[in-house]
């Protein structure tokens, strides 16, 4: 496996259908979160996906194991983290199915049609990027808001989807405010939302949220997800997720 690999990197397996991907222990990993919310995904056969600021390509793979769905397009403006996707995915023997842009997903409306997508996904920076110093430092960019803000993201999702169709992403429940706001800003109606807390006694660190695209006003709160027992194991929730084999609905 060596032609596939740079320094630093490794080969990771997703515990999925025999799936793997290419990790950089310096700048690079995924994390449970990516996890979470692609199996918060529920797809009709033959759905078009487009993954917001996709990474090493987590989510898109993921996907794609777990469906039928041979259009997925996977957006990344750092060009190191697309070149690791775009390995993973030939790793993986994904071409077909998944294709890896490395473009600022707020031109993502020049390169893809708009109104055309049935899932948009993402896991986007969490935080601000209030005081920092070094904007092209991988993981900042990654973590902060240096190349994108919330609104961005939410605004592209919303330009690329089909009427009804989804929008998923993962976030900070500090930051739920904006999130609504921003989702009925542009159309996209909060349809779930659930809480994810890493044990039972502590407060939610994450938050999924599903939206339809031109929806009625009304939103279901789904039981709060708990990562870890009190031993430190996952959960038999989390333990089920990962080895969920379909995120395919029949409607």
């Amino acid at each position: 496996m060596g032609e596939y690999l740079k320094e630093n990197e490794r080969i990771d397996d997703l515990q999925t259908k025999g799936f793997r991907i290419i990790q950089n222990s310096k700048g690079f990993c995924f994390g449970i979160d990516a996890v979470l919310l692609a199996n918060f995904v529920s797809l009709k056969k033959n759905s078009k996906v487009v993954d917001l600021g996709t990474g090493t390509g987590i989510i898109p793979i993921l996907i794609a194991a777990k469906s039928t769905t041979s259009k997925i397009e996977a957006l990344e403006i750092q060009a190191e983290a697309a070149d690791m996707a775009r390995r993973s995915v030939i790793l993986n023997n994904l071409e077909e199915r998944i294709n890896v842009l490395n473009i600022d997903l707020k031109m993502a409306d020049k390169h893809l049609k708009v109104n055309s997508f049935d899932v948009v996904t993402t896991n986007p920076p969490y935080m601000h990027a209030n005081g920092i110093v070094n904007t092209e430092e991988a993981k900042t960019i990654s973590r902060h808001e240096v190349k994108c803000k919330l609104e961005d993201v939410v605004k592209m999702a919303a330009k690329l989807l089909k009427h009804n169709g989804k929008f998923y992403m993962i976030h900070r429940p500090q930051r739920i405010v904006d999130i609504m706001l921003y989702c009925r800003k542009y159309k996209l109606e909060p349809k779930k939302l659930q809480f994810i807390q890493p044990m039972r006694e502590k407060k939610p660190n994450l938050l999924i949220v599903e939206c339809t695209k031109a929806a009625r006003p009304e939103v279901k709160m789904l039981d709060p997800l708990i990562i870890y027992d009190e031993d430190g194991n996952y959960t038999r929730k989390v333990v089920d997720m990962y080895k969920k084999r379909n995120i395919e609905n029949e409607g």
